[in-house]
């Protein structure tokens, strides 16, 4: 019998209940990844986390697995294992060593609890999407205010830009029909300017029919937005997302560098935890 400690970890928001739900295994050595996978299969949330031994200079590594397939990496496991991992060691701040490599996390404090964390993500291959006919249309939209480009960093984050947040919000998509567009797709609708966007995020292919809250997409949507002219390099966006389902989400993003070279994508926000517990895996 094999049992191992969890925490149920809600990320991007400052209150039980919201955000994006994330279980993280403090220990996931000796679990093969068949049965990390059955696992986040079981739990059904966007994704779990297995912590592992440290690599190198890193604190720990990490597995991170959504419903139907692993993940080199992913933005709301980061920052929710980090908060989960620096509750018990007290630490200011947390470096993870994913599939896309080392990640760093400085946190803040207030008193004895960590209140806001901020993760250096890794900078994304970016280049023309070549099937935007496919998505918009199985997003029932006619267009997009911006060209359509995908974004990799973990997932292949597709980018759709629309009128206004009444016309992110109304979306009711074909999400089969997303799913066929191809493996490992996230595929984000947003809209906004003065620093404010909201947006939603789809990824049937992964699992996820719609994600309360994804942090490896909010720094790719903020260098979006800069490359396009709707913010500028070094500005904080603030980025909502998940009321829709119920679970209101707000992420904090920003581009350091300028036009000819991008420095850092950072992105952070607030998480919560809100269970612990024990679970059996045979």
């Amino acid at each position: 019998m094999i049992r191992r400690d969890y925490t149920i970890v809600d990320v991007f928001t400052d209150a039980p209940l919201e955000g994006n739900a994330l279980a993280v295994f403090a220990d996931g050595a000796g679990l093969s990844g068949e049965l990390m996978q059955r696992v986040a299969r079981e739990l059904h949330l966007s994704e779990t986390v297995f912590v592992l031994p440290a690599q190198g200079e890193a604190d720990a590594a990490v597995r991170i697995f959504p419903p139907a397939a692993e993940l080199p990496f992913a933005g709301h496991p980061v920052l929710g294992t980090a908060f989960a991992l620096a509750a018990r060691s007290g630490a200011r701040d947390v470096t993870l060593q994913t599939g896309a490599g080392p990640v760093a996390v400085e946190l803040r404090w207030q008193g004895d609890e960590v209140v806001f964390g901020e993760m250096d993500q890794p900078l994304p291959t970016v280049e023309a999407f070549g099937r935007p006919d496919q998505v918009l249309a199985a997003l029932g939209v006619e267009r997009s205010e911006l060209p359509i480009e995908a974004y990799r960093n973990g997932p292949t984050h597709v980018f759709v830009a629309l009128a206004d947040e009444r016309a992110v919000a109304v979306l009711r998509p074909n999400l089969a029909a997303l799913g066929d567009a191809g493996d490992q797709l996230a595929i984000s609708c947003f809209a906004g300017g003065s620093g404010r966007f909201k947006t939603r995020m789809f990824a049937p292919a992964l699992g996820v029919p719609e994600d309360p809250a994804t942090g490896s997409a909010a720094g790719p949507l903020a260098l979006h937005v800069v490359q396009h002219g709707r913010a500028r390099y070094g500005e904080q966006l603030e980025i909502h997302q998940g009321a829709e389902i119920g679970r209101p989400s707000t992420l904090y993003a920003r581009v350091e560098g300028g036009p000819t070279r991008v420095d850092r994508l950072l992105v952070g926000g607030s998480a919560v935890i809100v269970a612990t517990g024990e679970y059996r895996l045979e």
